[in-house]
């Protein structure tokens, strides 16, 4: 017999009964019912019940041990009476009547429970988080992400892909999040960085004649955390193409992310491959008030600034006239909410920081609220079968700088639906969002720059950034957003020198400034550089999806916590005096403001 199991302890069943088994695995729960102790016997695959007799040496030993205490198990299997048959286990035609107990490691008393869900502080759960991957629901999410993975490096290979692993230690780049730096020993006073993607790698390996790659990528990034964005570290299907154009690019990736979602949707629908909608920028921010919209939500934001323009509502019309928007929400069948419906909205839009969300009310064709009072049922009408609006529809109003009408909007429809219950059920509804604008005025720094990723193909190519106005010129960049999660960003590359150092001089960089901070990337397209494309999906965030997590922590075998601090680990710490020195470096005191050793 094995030394430690003959069966897991999800593999026995009716068919065992009579055999002597040896199982492994942690005291889930124990139950004392007087002359029987049960005791559930959990491993990584599931749970078998144990039963020990009062007067058996099995007894006294399981009786005096905490929960979660690590031990061996010789027994014989019985079958369960018909009333004790446990339908929600595995084994649960089963239990294992105890022999002999070998104590393989006693647990001290828990500092957070194991069996069941209920909640406990994050800094407890991130502490003890070994104790907390023991719980059901936590372990089946490390376990859906690890076989995710295998799917996506699967349909990735089938798709023609190959795997290539690209460096850790690189160089800081300019662009982007804020880099960790890693000091290097041999080179006193410079620092590697750690990648924030594998981005100038993966377009270096399509210069270098690869022409399908793809790795699941660690990232590092030195931000703030949020609920789908984890601090310090994350990972991402980072792939790129060869030859490509965006069409190549979202019919690669379209079938990988449809099948994966569809192999772990359990029972949920998901957007087929061929068919992810795709919404010019422009177009989503009017629709749906953000660039990541959720299509789940079927409400459609319209601009209605026009039909106020010279209206009897003063308000709405004098905005109008001073270039501010106004955007309508539709608030469908809502004649049977009272007036306190409405204003608890104007309510939650102030909380959010707004100065507050207009509306009119409509019963039976018949307009309520003060600004359908003064703008009159005859304005109302028209923009209200502009918007395709019901007689018995509502609706809301965004009013301010159009930024700041967009994203009221889109908030607003989203709590309108949420309110309302009109969000798609048990669905998983993809989009690409495309035609980026390539600048944006930046109005702090007074100039043109870079809105999205430096490195796109503008559209239009060389000819756009010479003939056209800047904030006019479109890139070959998308995101692709699954429930009103961004899954990644991507583009076409500009792989012609000439184009990327025009591109710069536009946001005011000089091609001295080019070749210094991006050298690897513009050196190697001088020798020959393909057109080239890619993206990198978020994996935490397709898991968070796939099961159904509100925090991106849930997902992540290890996190760090909202500061990005490991409170398991204790990282970051201070190190010692020597490895400083080691490393020339000393540790600046902010307070003192002078450069002080630390032990």
């Amino acid at each position: 017999m094995h030394a430690y199991r003959t069966h897991s302890c999800a593999a026995l069943r009716a068919a065992e009964v009579g055999e002597t088994v040896r199982l492994s695995g942690w005291i889930h729960r124990k139950r004392d019912h007087g002359h029987l102790l049960f005791v559930d016997l959990r491993d990584h695959y599931g749970i078998t019940q144990i039963v020990a007799d009062t007067d058996s040496a099995a007894f006294q030993i399981l009786d005096r041990l905490r929960v979660e205490s690590v031990v061996t198990v010789d027994g014989t299997v019985v079958a369960r009476s018909a009333e004790t048959t446990n339908a929600n286990l595995a084994t649960g035609e089963i239990e294992v009547r105890a022999i002999s107990v070998d104590v393989q490691s006693a647990a001290a008393e828990l500092p957070m429970p194991v069996a069941g869900e209920q909640d406990y502080p994050e800094e407890i759960r991130l502490k003890y988080r070994y104790l907390d991957l023991r719980r059901e629901q936590l372990h089946r999410n490390i376990m859906l992400r690890s076989a995710v993975i295998s799917s996506i490096r699967r349909r990735m290979i089938d798709q023609g892909f190959t795997e290539f692993q690209t460096p850790i230690l690189t160089a800081s780049s300019p662009e982007g999040a804020r880099d960790y730096l890693v000091p290097s020993r041999v080179h006193p006073g410079k620092f590697y960085a750690l990648p924030q993607a594998p981005q100038m790698f993966k377009q270096l390996l399509m210069v270098a004649g690869f022409d399908r790659y793809f790795q699941i990528a660690p990232c590092f990034r030195d931000e703030d955390a949020r609920a789908d964005r984890s601090p310090g570290e994350f990972y991402q299907l980072d792939f790129e193409m060869s030859f490509v154009t965006q069409d190549d690019v979202f019919n690669a990736i379209e079938p990988v992310l449809a099948g994966v979602f569809e192999e772990f949707a359990d029972g949920r629908t998901v957007t087929p491959a061929g068919e992810f909608v795709r919404i010019p920028y422009k177009e989503a921010l009017l629709k749906y008030g953000t660039d990541k919209p959720d299509l789940r939500n079927s409400l459609l934001i319209s601009d209605v600034g026009e039909h106020f323009r010279g209206s009897g509502f003063g308000l709405f019309a004098g905005l109008v006239e001073k270039g501010a928007a106004v955007r309508a929400v539709p608030a469908p069948r809502t004649a049977d909410k009272s007036r306190k419906f409405f204003d608890d909205m104007n309510d939650w839009a102030r909380g959010e920081g707004f100065a507050g969300l207009g509306y009119a009310t409509r019963k039976g064709g018949e307009w309520g609220g003060p600004i359908a009072k003064n703008h009159g049922s005859d304005g109302m009408d028209k923009l209200a079968a502009e918007m395709g609006l019901g007689p018995d529809d509502g609706i809301f109003f965004a009013a301010g700088k159009p930024a700041d009408a967009a994203k009221l909007a889109g908030l607003a429809r989203t709590r309108v639906a949420e309110q309302l219950g009109l969000i798609e059920k048990n669905a998983f509804r993809f989009c690409w969002i495309v035609d980026f604008p390539m600048f944006e005025y930046d109005e702090d720094a007074k100039k043109v720059d870079f809105s999205h990723n430096p490195f796109s193909m503008p559209q239009g190519g060389l000819e756009a950034l010479e003939s056209k106005d800047p904030l006019d010129i479109l890139a070959w960049q998308y995101d692709i957003v699954c429930n009103g999660v961004e899954l990644s960003s991507g583009a076409i590359r500009n792989h012609r020198p000439d184009i990327m150092y025009k591109a710069f001089e536009i946001a005011g960089y000089s091609q001295a400034e080019v070749d210094q901070n991006f050298s690897g990337m513009i050196n190697a397209f001088k020798f020959g550089a393909p057109p080239h494309g890619g993206s990198a999906p978020g994996i935490d965030r397709i898991v968070m999806l796939l099961a159904d997590e509100p925090n991106i922590r849930e997902v992540i075998v290890f996190p760090m916590n909202q500061k990005a601090e490991d409170l398991m680990m204790n990282a970051p710490a201070a190190v010692t005096t020597r490895q400083l020195k080691e490393l020339n470096i000393r540790i600046v005191d902010t307070q003192a403001g002078t450069a002080v050793p630390k032990p």
